[in-house]
């Protein structure tokens, strides 16, 4: 990628991340953790996926999918007032299970630590 992709990946990420938390009212995107955790715009700049990861169940991740898809042209029309950019790219929403993952192997870390009687994260000496 281009420092420009980059710029504007991490540029859209932001702004998205505040319309998430100030300007978004859909009770479906709004229930839960919703984080944006990576955009990857096209080297034309005329497309963007959004990766989103979300702390809950299978049912409210396809809510918040859904709602995130339903609210993409606001969130563009936002976008486009917000920032100095000739092409605001369309956006594309994805489910990004990372920090999901992250957190069953925390779990299982903990569980093997404590069954070990180990306190989790102390030194061994």
């Amino acid at each position: 990628m281009t420092r420009r992709t980059d710029r504007v990946n991490e540029l859209l990420r932001e702004e998205l991340s505040n319309l998430l938390l100030r300007g978004l009212k859909d009770p479906r995107v709004s229930h839960g953790l919703v984080t944006i955790t990576e955009v990857r715009t096209s080297p034309d700049l005329r497309h963007a996926t959004v990766y989103v990861s979300h702390l809950g169940d299978e049912g409210e991740r396809a809510g918040v999918l859904d709602g995130l898809t339903h609210a993409a042209h606001y969130l563009h029309n936002e976008l486009v007032k917000r920032l100095d950019l000739r092409n605001v790219p369309e956006l594309l929403f994805r489910f990004d299970p990372s920090i999901e993952r992250g957190d069953r192997l925390a779990q299982l870390i903990h569980k093997v630590s404590t069954e070990r009687g180990e306190t989790p994260g102390a030194d061994p000496e």
